[in-house]
């Protein structure tokens, strides 16, 4: 992952739809700039810092010559309100002027007089309208001009226009059979009404990003080396310091604890709805909140390169990040608008030279076409499915980083484990411990404790808890004298510990079938087995997998008793056991050509083949490697997670497919209606503003599905 100190984040107001935030792409991308990632539902324009391109400046002065306002901070949003006017003001300015209008037709129509039938009157109530939103959708259009991206407030402008204009040159002539001010004034007012209530859609599909920038601490209480507490902004605190936190604070930093316990609460970083009970020695990320407890711990991390600031990287990459279901309306967008533009005027030419309707209803039906079209349905169909699914994902504990990786999630059919840390916990057990019939058990018990009390390996606090339980000789007694003399231990790292005569470790050779040996000399006393606890709840993971048609498997290079005693405690398909780092790489290549493929593991071992897997997901616990390497992160260690995680990412690929559905479907019926003349243009323009609106509601529902 970049490290977010060579990100550039700008907050850019005007940004109606994906196409205008393409057009602000394309025009970063153009100027030299490299990963630019620009989102309009956040109102976020990112890129990475690059002296030799433009700098800052010429950014912000090339994004406001595109028609776009950026805001830094609260003084400029005010000088940017000043300076122009917000989108409800516009909505309560243009619709005070259309409504009079509006209620004129209706009585025309009915065939009541009113002084409003007077041009004059017209062109007064519909000028202000047309230059209030009529500059807006035209400064928008100019912009998609300059950058070759053509979108849809070319076609609002264009059809507002032609209405506009041809009842200009009615009013000259003097004919009211030429008067289409209210036409002209209701297309933008319903745009401008479609635009509001797509805003604060919108705004219901960010929320994930919202709530996770908030858990952002500004201050941190900070001990000096006098003993004082001072006060700082988190981005001036640097790792090493000591910080001082309450019940009730939230954590401001990641660090470590050095001092007491604390019980956290994790819920919005992990998934972990319960509290978490933190000791000595052990990590605490950004963003948590301190149930119960105080102590002053130590910060490992700048705010920027926190588990915090981290997680909400993921999250905006993602949520930009493009499935391959979007491609395909990104192409048909690209083109969509000028095609449009080609078939009204074919609408108008033909429709008039044909004598299929009067030049003023051929006009109509033209201006009808360019107002029924939508494009941006097509364009908003995944970002906004794509937003809330993987802000749902966030939150239930899975980390996504990218959009497509919703889509090959959603696509897996065989899931292959890693065993020790993953479908176990990594803490051993005592299987069984076998002492020769020879020996005296209550010695040998003393002796393996003994020893490994000089051991610095993992498995040495197993072992010792497990014979703690066990009759054992008193290590003061003559007989365990007698028996094991004076201990001068010595460790080998991977071989094991020898004493004088006696070894303690790993079979070598000719042996007995065991993890771990005691010889005297040539002499065995003693062999015992290590189990590895299967993770609570595993077995169920798998049966709700396999209720879902996902074959599973279980990949590790420990030895293959052990393998298929771990398989068939939790229920798995098949086991590939005994297999070595480049045999990993061939089974997960293999799997991955039969069917799409997903390896999970604990993040750190077996990288390899976590990345030759169609999708390499991470236990990481939230760790920073897991974070940087794997493309889906499991923010705690509970596999449930990949189920619920997998369910919510089929939803967001479903939800994508029926809102492109639904734009392709509209744009295609209601184009030739338009053409044909059975939609006049209010109407169009009435449905238009709406079809965004029934795409972005789609993607809402998400949250409750």
């Amino acid at each position: 992952m970049t490290k977010r100190s060579d990100i550039i984040e700008l907050q850019v107001d005007g940004m109606d739809c994906n196409n205008c935030a393409m057009s602000i792409q394309r025009y970063l991308e153009r100027k030299g700039l490299e990963d630019v990632m620009v989102n309009f539902q956040t109102r976020e324009v990112r890129y990475r810092r690059d002296d030799a391109a433009l700098d800052a400046g010429a950014v912000k002065e090339g994004i406001r010559k595109l028609g776009y306002t950026v805001v830094e901070d609260s003084s400029d949003g005010a000088v940017a309100e000043a300076a122009g006017l917000t989108a409800r003001q516009r909505l309560l300015i243009c619709a005070g002027f259309t409504l009079p209008l509006l209620l004129n037709h209706f009585l025309m129509v009915a065939g009541v007089a009113s002084p409003l039938d007077n041009g004059w009157v017209q062109l007064a109530l519909a000028a202000p309208v047309y230059l209030v939103g009529g500059l807006h959708f035209g400064r928008s259009a100019w912009s998609g001009l300059r950058t070759g991206m053509l979108n849809m407030d070319v076609l609002i402008f264009l059809g507002a226009t032609a209405a506009f204009v041809y009842s200009l040159i009615g009013l000259y002539w003097q004919n009211p059979q030429y008067y289409f001010f209210e036409t002209a004034a209701t297309i933008i007012t319903l745009v401008l009404v479609g635009n509001w209530l797509e805003a604060r859609a919108v705004e219901r599909t960010t929320t994930s990003i919202g709530a996770l920038t908030a858990l952002k601490e500004e201050r941190a209480c900070v001990l000096m080396s006098s003993g004082t507490l001072v006060t700082l902004p988190v981005d001036e605190v640097r790792p090493g310091s000591r910080v001082r936190v309450n019940t009730g604070d939230r954590i401001p930093l990641d660090g470590i604890l050095r001092e007491g316990t604390l019980s956290v609460n994790e819920a919005m970083l992990t998934g972990e709805s319960l509290p978490v009970e933190k000791r000595v020695g052990e990590t605490l990320l950004g963003g948590s909140t301190v149930v119960a407890g105080q102590t002053t711990y130590e910060v490992t991390e700048a705010y920027r390169d926190g588990t915090l600031a981290r997680i909400i990287e993921l999250v905006k990459t993602a949520q930009r990040d493009k499935p391959e279901l979007q491609r395909l309306a990104d192409r048909i967008s690209a083109i969509f608008v000028p095609v449009v533009i080609g078939i009204s005027l074919l609408t108008f030419v033909v429709g008039w030279l044909t004598g299929y309707a009067t030049a003023t209803q051929a006009l109509m039906n033209a201006i009808a076409v360019l107002l029924i079209s939508c494009p941006c349905a097509m364009g908003l169909a995944t970002p906004t499915a794509v937003m809330v699914g993987v802000g749902r994902l966030a939150r239930t504990g899975m980390l996504i980083r990218g959009g497509s990786t919703v889509e090959t999630l959603a696509g897996i059919r065989q899931m292959v484990f890693d065993k020790t840390g993953t479908l176990t916990t990594g803490e051993l057990e005592i299987g069984s411990f076998t002492v020769v019939p020879e020996a005296d058990s209550a010695l040998v018990y003393r002796l393996v404790f003994e020893l490994e009390g000089f051991s610095s390996h993992p498995i040495a606090h197993s072992v010792r808890n497990y014979l703690w339980k066990q009759e054992m000789a008193h290590p003061e007694s003559d007989a365990y004298r007698a028996f094991a003399g004076d201990l001068t231990v010595e460790e080998t790292p991977g071989r094991g510990l020898t004493a004088g005569d006696f070894y303690l470790g790993a079979v070598r050779g000719d042996g007995p079938e065991a993890d771990v040996v005691l010889k005297r000399g040539d002499t065995v006393l003693a062999w015992f087995t290590l189990v590895d606890t299967v993770r609570p709840g595993a077995r169920e993971v798998i049966r709700d997998l396999h209720e879902q048609n996902i074959t599973t498997a279980l990949l590790t290079g420990d030895r293959r008793a052990k393998a298929e005693r771990v398989a068939r405690a939790v229920g798995i398909d098949e086991v590939y056991a005994e297999q070595r780092p480049e045999q990993k790489l061939e089974q997960i290549t293999r799997l991955s050509e039969q069917a799409p493929t997903a390896m999970v593991g604990d993040g750190i071992n077996d990288a390899a083949a976590l990345s030759r897997a169609d999708l390499g997901i991470s236990l990481g616990g939230a760790s920073a490697a897991a974070l940087d390497a794997a493309q889906v992160v499991l923010m705690r260690d509970e596999l449930s997670v990949l189920v619920e995680g997998r369910r919510i990412a089929a939803l967001t690929v479903r939800t994508i497919r029926e809102s492109l559905f639904w734009a392709f479907s509209y744009n295609i019926v209601a184009i030739p209606l338009a053409a044909l003349g059975y939609l006049n243009p209010m109407w169009a323009a009435l449905f238009m503003a709406f079809s965004d609106v029934v795409v972005i509601g789609n993607a809402v529902r998400l949250k409750s599905r």
